[in-house]
This record gives structure tokens, C-alpha cells and sequence, in this order.
């Protein structure tokens, strides 16, 4: 009779875990918070905040191109500038590389530039959305007033 009350308690609490397990697994997981600029130009005019524009003077410490989460994404990546001012520095996210190349605007680290964008806070930190960079005489249009990226929808030529 023990022998039974043992077995039937073991069996109660297998299939209660294997409840609890089953619940977990079929429960969907939270989507991950997308990393800025990762989403693409859509993503970063999703930012963009015509209340939060300014712009921001200053010399180019860093580039970085942000290669896509997916391998077929087109464009080939994202590039995006450190902003050295003289309060902070400050990523700021340009536009897709082969859009800049097109405009043949080149951007180097040691540049001075003035940049006009939405200034983006996120739990990960801040960052500008460009709208406009101007380098010299230079002015790269990047965005319209809205935030809408200038370059054609589904990427260009790499």
C-alpha cells in the first residue's frame, strides 16, 4: 500500500512539473528591444522627434558601420559617427553607406561637422537621428522634416 501512495505521489508531481514546463515553453518570449539604427532607415524615422531636433557642432572621434542583422538585408550597412562637442560625444546615426557614397559624401574621423537631427533617449543611452550633416561647404541631406529618409525605399547600390 505504501508502494502505491509513493508512486502515486511521484506520478501527481512529474505531471504538475511537466504542467509547469509545458506553460513556460508555450508562453511567447518578449521580442529583444532593438539596438539602435539596427532596424534600418523605417527604424530610425520610427525615432525620429521633430520636438527633440537640434544640432550639434563638433569633430568626428569615431565611424562605424552598423552591418545588418540579416545577411540579406540590403544596403550592406548602416554607418554612424561619434560626435565629439563640447558638452558630450555622441553617437549619431547618418544613413546607409551606399546612400552616402551615392551623395559622395565622405566623413572621417578628425572632421568637423555640424549636425542637425533628433536627439533619441533610450535605457541604453542617447544618440542623434541626422536629418542633416554639413562638413565645409558640404551639406548632406539625409531626412526630410519628419524624419523620413531621402534614400529610396529597399536599399540601393552597394
Amino acid at each position: 500500500m505504501k508502494k502505491l501512495q509513493v508512486s502515486l505521489i511521484i506520478g501527481i508531481l512529474t505531471l504538475a512539473l511537466a504542467g509547469l514546463a509545458w506553460g513556460q515553453a508555450a508562453a511567447p518570449a518578449p521580442a529583444p528591444a532593438p539596438s539602435p539604427g539596427a532596424a534600418g532607415p523605417r527604424g530610425a524615422a520610427r525615432m525620429y522627434n521633430p520636438a527633440t531636433v537640434a544640432t550639434l557642432g563638433g569633430e568626428v572621434v569615431g565611424v562605424k558601420l552598423r552591418k545588418p542583422r540579416r545577411a540579406a538585408a540590403p544596403g550592406g550597412g548602416m554607418m554612424e559617427i561619434m560626435l565629439k562637442t563640447d558638452k558630450e560625444t555622441v553617437p549619431v546615426h547618418l544613413g546607409p553607406a551606399w546612400y552616402l557614397d551615392q551623395q559622395n559624401f565622405k566623413i572621417a574621423q578628425g572632421d568637423r561637422v555640424e549636425v542637425t537631427g533628433s536627439r533619441v533617449t533610450r535605457p541604453r543611452g542617447t544618440f542623434i537621428v541626422a536629418a542633416e550633416v554639413k562638413k565645409g561647404a558640404q551639406v548632406l541631406k539625409l531626412r526630410d522634416d519628419q524624419g523620413l529618409p531621402l534614400w529610396p525605399r529597399g536599399g540601393g547600390s552597394r
